[in-house]
């Protein structure tokens, strides 16, 4: 049975998403300092690089609300 593009893209959504936060629990880890050493930079520079990957993606998905010019 042939796949449509919505039930494709839940699908590879759902299972990009749920690995994307698996991964950032996995990084979370880092921060436990009985483990691991790190300075305030080092987390800014984390941070830093996931926000502005954060903000790629949003305007990835952003839909153009403008509409278009009409005389009409």
């Amino acid at each position: 049975m042939h796949e449509t593009k919505r039930e494709r893209f839940l699908r590879v959504a759902e299972t990009r998403t749920n690995k994307i936060i698996s991964l950032m629990g996995l990084l979370g880890n880092c921060s436990n300092k009985n483990n691991y050493e790190y300075t305030d930079r080092d987390v800014k520079n984390i941070m830093d690089a996931l926000e502005e990957e954060l903000s790629l993606l949003k305007t990835k998905f952003k839909i153009d609300k403008r509409k278009k010019f009409t005389l009409k």
